[in-house]
């Protein structure tokens, strides 16, 4: 059930990544860039979790999980401080 829930949370992070980014080409925000670029280093970060857990369970990945959610929550942090818009 854990893994159905991941698989999931990845997708949906992928979808809310593509819409942003579909976004951001139309009205040419940084915002939404940056917000893409978040939402698709989580759904990476959730797909590293899906590997982790179902293909190799005895592999830890968690230092590429939290480096890539350091990276996303990064990006949109410097979107919200750097972007004046």
């Amino acid at each position: 059930m854990a893994l159905l829930t991941y698989a999931l949370c990845a997708f949906a992070a992928l979808a809310c990544a593509i819409l942003l980014f579909q976004g951001w080409r139309k009205s040419g925000s940084r915002m939404l860039w940056w917000s893409g670029v978040c939402f698709f280093l989580l759904s990476l970060s959730n797909i590293a979790l899906v590997i982790e857990d179902a293909m190799m369970p005895g592999v830890a990945l968690w230092p590429l999980r939290h480096g890539l959610s350091l990276a996303a929550i990064s990006a949109l942090v410097y979107g919200l401080i750097f972007e004046e818009r």
